[in-house]
């Protein structure tokens, strides 16, 4: 099977810190694939270059098969390569619905109100508060949101970068939930974590890196069955 997303020997960083280190990644249509690691292993380094926030020094990135190393985040964004981003960034000072509407500024703009439809069937919530301003909303509603806006743009890969992150534990539940449901609905999604074990109960394979370099990979099971990642990363 080809993979939707190839990565091959990426090398990425600021100024004359490099932060990636020759990073091989792949994710084949329909999969969920998780990529672990702790703070600072160099895991939003990859989203952001992977998505052209930041630009590669070395190796290839392809979608579908189309080399898109150095295109721009809105190119990408047109392949249907969508990040939800760690911390959620959301407009604020915008409603709801504005919100929303946004995701699809870039790609499915002639589908936005079947694809709002979509969106308000999965979060109902939002539906019941398409007027209020996104900046008074729980965490929890928030990172529905920034979910919903990354749907409206109909993702062929969605990349949720720590969606987790500050949430209660029965948010978490649920936001994993949702993550499976998506999945069986034929959505490819890499999910950026640092919850090692609930991501690898949902994923069908795993990276994690580890100062800028992929350190294990594998099928989850495999991954779970590692003493070293266990001690590491599940205190076990």
């Amino acid at each position: 099977m080809t993979p939707l997303l190839s990565v091959r020997g990426l090398r990425s960083g600021y100024g004359a810190v490099e932060v990636l280190r020759g990073v091989d990644i792949e994710v084949g249509p329909g999969e969920i694939v998780a990529l672990l690691g702790s703070n600072g292993a160099g895991k939003s380094t990859f989203n952001h270059t992977v998505s052209g926030l930041v630009r590669a020094r070395g190796g290839r990135i392809l979608f579908d098969g189309q080399d898109i190393t150095g295109r721009s985040c809105r190119a990408i964004v047109e392949a249907g390569l969508i990040q939800v981003p760690e911390g959620r960034r959301i407009f604020p000072n915008l409603s709801v619905l504005e919100n929303l509407e946004l995701g699809s500024f870039a790609r499915a703009r002639a589908r936005r109100a079947d694809n709002l439809e979509r969106v308000f069937g999965i979060f109902p919530r939002l539906q019941e508060r398409t007027r209020q301003l996104a900046g008074t909303m729980s965490g929890g509603e928030q990172q529905m949101l920034a979910i919903g806006r990354g749907l409206m743009g109909e993702p062929r890969l969605l990349i949720l970068d720590e969606p987790s992150l500050g949430l209660s534990p029965l948010l978490v539940e649920e936001l994993f939930g949702l993550i499976g449901r998506l999945h069986a609905q034929g959505l490819a999604i890499l999910l950026v974590e640092q919850n090692v074990g609930q991501s690898l109960e949902i994923a069908q394979r795993a990276y994690v890196l580890e100062n800028g370099a992929v350190d294990f990979s594998g099928s989850s099971a495999q991954l779970l069955a590692s003493d070293r990642l266990r001690q590491a990363y599940l205190g076990v």
